[in-house]
């Protein structure tokens, strides 16, 4: 079971990577702004619906052998659910009020986005240390 939760961290982890790497990037160089934006809004929920199965799946696979690890991931899963189900579509709420003209959701929807960008890393991270650690 810990080998196998150690092979979903891995994959769960290259995921992520691919997609900040090379997903995301290539999208803004090969899509006009408003392209890219539709492209990824309909991208994100899959992402981060991965991220969710390989994380939870993890978690569950470890946490009775592992209980740290297993918790870890399982807060990676239930976190990524949050973003998924709230922040995300806040953030396009906020986006859409922006490119209609408001000012101040430009202002929150850049607050909203890194926020999600700062949890994203650090979910990352964890699973850097996770895929080192055990």
């Amino acid at each position: 079971m810990e080998t196998l939760a150690l092979y979903i961290v891995a994959a769960t982890l290259g995921a992520m990577l691919f997609f900040a790497v090379g997903i995301a990037p290539t999208v803004f160089q090969a899509l006009p702004i408003e392209q890219a934006g539709l492209f990824l809004r309909k991208l994100f929920p899959r992402y981060y619906l991965a991220l969710i199965v390989g994380s939870g799946l993890a978690g569950c696979l470890w946490i009775s052998s592992a209980p740290l690890a297993g918790a870890v991931c399982l807060l990676i899963a239930l976190s990524t659910l949050w973003i998924r189900q709230q922040l995300v579509p806040r953030i396009n709420q906020l986006r859409d009020a922006e490119l209609a003209g408001d000012a101040a959701a430009g202002v929150r929807f850049a607050t909203l986005h890194r926020v999600s960008v700062i949890i994203n890393m650090v979910q990352l991270l964890a699973l850097v240390v996770l895929l080192f650690k055990y």
